[in-house]
């Protein structure tokens, strides 16, 4: 293709020099008597004298007599030889299929959340802070509290709907002030993890003064929630924060943090029962706590397995690095000892028959989970993850049919 365009520019040049109508493959006959066509001069690539032939062949049969020069050109260029035409040998053909492999390996962005599109730019890196924009953190600290509150209501009743907006405003408050802890002492580690380089301190989007004085308002905000519950609920409610600070400093010490977190995100099912009952229920609460950490196990050490590679360069510690290849044996054993201990807490608490049902789809739930995670797969290891709202919601609804039922 490259000769023949380079006949076709060596054909309209020597027009241009000449001024030969002659070196026109179409003879002007109209009224006009032809003059035998000048050699073009010789051309010493067998290839290239081919190609010329073949042009001039083909013009003769499709190009009236009449034709002039420019249209001879005009032909050449968009008919003969296309700009779109595809040549295994065309350079430009190469570079645009290099280019739409490029343009076909970029994965799309994703969709602007609602903090992105609804809230003004100075709020979004505080909204972004406190992970508004991923509501599943909060539902995951939420859901021992509903089922602690749910379990803790009187036999035959609804639970008891103020605590339950309560504690959901402290869940989304709670889990906002522990990624702000968490992004305060990691803003060094984060910038050099992929998944966590955009997050407002690692990204320059907010300084540590600004996150602090955040925290402090987050803080504010959840000692109003904490005051309007009984004395010994204020108690142990306040001793949960010594877990929230403390937990972003695990992941240095120990390949357990997860377990830690466990400890942290579940405190809820100590604290619904004691907002309700005004004491602690070892043999019903006990268990569902212990359930809590197993459930949390599970899906955090999930979730952790999407930066295995960047925890192994930045030198941190996770459970995903701790079970490795044993990790979907491990987290089975967790699921297991999970779902025991909520059957074990249903029993004590005497839930009627409704919440079995219940328990055993969502076990159903944590099995196809662990069965089917390709722990290798990032986007996989966060859908996992991310599902495990379904599993806190089927919990919570055989809970309250149990309760209403008994």
């Amino acid at each position: 293709m490259a000769l023949l365009r380079a006949a076709a520019a060596a054909l309209r040049r020597r027009a241009r020099v000449a001024a030969l109508p002659a070196i026109s493959p179409f003879p002007h006959t109209h009224g006009q008597t032809s003059s035998p066509s000048p050699s073009p001069g010789p051309v010493s690539n067998p290839a290239a004298r081919r190609h010329l032939i073949t042009l001039s062949r083909r013009s003769r049969c499709l190009r009236p007599p009449s034709a002039s020069a420019a249209a001879s050109s005009h032909y050449i260029d968009r008919i003969l030889l296309p700009s779109s035409f595809s040549h295994p040998l065309s350079t430009s053909s190469r570079d645009k299929d290099t280019d739409r492999d490029k343009e076909e390996s970029i994965p799309p962005l994703p969709p602007a959340s609602w903090v992105e599109r609804l809230l003004p730019e100075a709020a979004r890196p505080y909204a972004m802070l406190a992970r508004l924009d991923k509501p599943i953190g909060t539902w995951l600290l939420a859901w021992p509290c509903m089922w602690s509150i749910t379990i803790a209501a009187m036999p035959g009743k609804l639970p008891d709907l103020k605590m339950l907006a309560l504690f959901g405003c402290g869940a989304v408050l709670l889990r906002g002030a522990g990624c702000t802890v968490n992004d305060l002492l990691d803003r060094d580690i984060d910038n050099k993890v992929e998944r966590t380089k955009s997050r407002p301190f690692a990204s320059g989007a907010l300084t540590p003064s600004q996150g602090v004085a955040f925290l402090g308002a987050q803080l504010l905000l959840g000692l109003g929630i904490l005051l309007q519950l009984n004395n010994f609920s204020r108690v142990l409610g306040a001793s949960s924060l010594l877990l929230v600070f403390s937990y972003p400093l695990m992941k240095r010490f120990t390949f357990w943090p997860q377990a830690y977190l466990g400890l942290t995100f579940n405190w809820g099912a100590l604290l619904g029962w004691a907002a309700i009952r005004g004491s602690l229920d070892p043999a019903i609460i006990l268990p569902l706590y212990t359930a809590g950490i197993c459930w949390t196990l599970v899906y955090d050490t999930i979730y952790a397995h999407q930066d295995k590679e960047d925890d192994l360069k930045v030198g941190v510690k996770s459970t995903a690095l701790r079970f490795g290849d044993s990790t979907k044996q491990w987290i089975s054993a967790f699921g297991a000892a999970s779902i025991g201990s909520l059957a074990l807490s249903g029993y004590n608490a005497e839930l009627a028959w409704p919440y079995y049902p219940l328990l055993t789809a969502a076990a159903a739930h944590l099995a196809w989970q662990i069965s089917t995670v390709d722990l290798s797969d990032r986007a996989d290891c966060n859908r996992k993850f991310v599902s495990n709202k379904w599993f806190g919601a089927l919990v919570s609804s055989g809970i309250l049919l149990g309760r209403l039922a008994s």
